[in-house]
């Protein structure tokens, strides 16, 4: 075979070896899409939307049940409070006994009078016969089916019964329902036809109640649609500065106004007070938002203006 063979021959070799490796390289990487369709687009951003949405929901039911812990921990604390304040009472009470009756014997026997039955031991028997008794191991079960510990340090069997019949008691005591809303509250809220307030107080007690409900009730409204709105806005909106400040300012805003709504619910509003947030509220239901702006300002800082910076005196109005 002579040279020439042998190069072309070659050449042909190195021709399909590079044909070959170009083919697997063009199927390795298949051709990326040059557009996406505007449905796709819709497609992403609802289902961003409604991940949002059931986000901020678990935050709410979360913050929810974080609340009513923490309501249900300290009425256990209080009712701990109480039980100490009850028994130290209690405490004080025989031992002031037992200081009388030992001066009473003391006089009676200087007196030569006979001395008088002890009424402690029949006071007990007859605390004991009232109390109906259960047994230990019963009212262990009972216990843990109320989802309460069976025993506790030093506890006996007196006080467990003790407890055990506070706790019937307190499921039996009706619990107040609260609203739902950005402020849950104890006062029933009225519907939004009903919420139109006018500029005069009531003076009777029923009509400073149904007040407070339709002020809760409003100020519910408008804080609801106020989160629903930031609710609503594109992710990249929320996620700006701008963004934030809004919805830390809607936060702030509703921690605020929890005090209010505990005034309300204990119908404990000083007058001075009350007619500045019934002016503020009217001239709002009226969009009237420059004069509400106004009786805030009253509402807040009287009627004393900042220091204007060319004089040395405060402006009044």
């Amino acid at each position: 075979m002579d040279f020439a063979a042998l190069m072309s021959k070659e050449i042909s070799k190195a021709k399909s070896g590079g044909s070959s490796s170009s083919d697997k390289k063009d199927t390795s990487n298949p051709p990326e899409k040059k557009y996406v369709r505007r449905s796709e687009l819709e497609a992403a951003r609802i289902a961003a939307y409604n991940e949002e949405q059931e986000r901020a929901q678990r935050e709410r039911e979360e913050r929810m049940a974080q609340k009513r812990k923490l309501d249900e921990e300290e009425a256990e604390r209080r009712q701990e409070r109480e039980e100490k304040k009850r028994r130290l009472a209690e405490e004080s009470r025989k031992k002031r006994e037992e200081e009388e009756a030992a001066q009473e014997r003391e006089r009676r026997k200087r007196l030569g009078l006979p001395e008088l039955p002890p009424a402690s031991e029949k006071d007990e028997d007859k605390d004991k016969d009232e109390e109906e008794d259960i047994p230990d191991e019963e009212l262990v079960t009972k216990l843990r089916e109320m989802d309460e510990p069976a025993r506790l340090f030093g506890e006996t069997h007196r006080g467990r019964l003790r407890r055990y019949r506070r706790l019937v008691e307190r499921s039996l005591t009706p619990q107040q329902q609260l609203s739902d809303g950005p402020i849950p509250t104890t006062l029933e809220l009225v519907p939004e036809k009903d919420m139109k307030i006018s500029t005069t107080l009531p003076k009777d007690t029923e009509g400073r109640k149904y007040l407070f409900r339709q002020l809760a009730s409003y100020f519910n409204m408008v804080l609801g649609e106020w989160e629903l709105a930031l609710a609503k806005r594109d992710i990249s909106v929320k996620q700006s500065l701008q963004g934030r400040q809004a919805y830390n300012a809607m936060v702030q805003s509703r921690e605020n106004m929890k005090p209010l709504f505990r005034k309300f619910e204990k119908v404990d509003v000083d007058d001075r007070v009350l007619e500045h947030v019934v002016e503020i509220v009217h001239n709002a239901q009226l969009r009237r938002y420059v004069d509400a702006n106004d009786a805030y300002l009253r509402l807040s800082i009287g009627k004393a203006y900042v220091l204007a910076p060319s004089t040395n005196f405060y402006t009044l109005r």
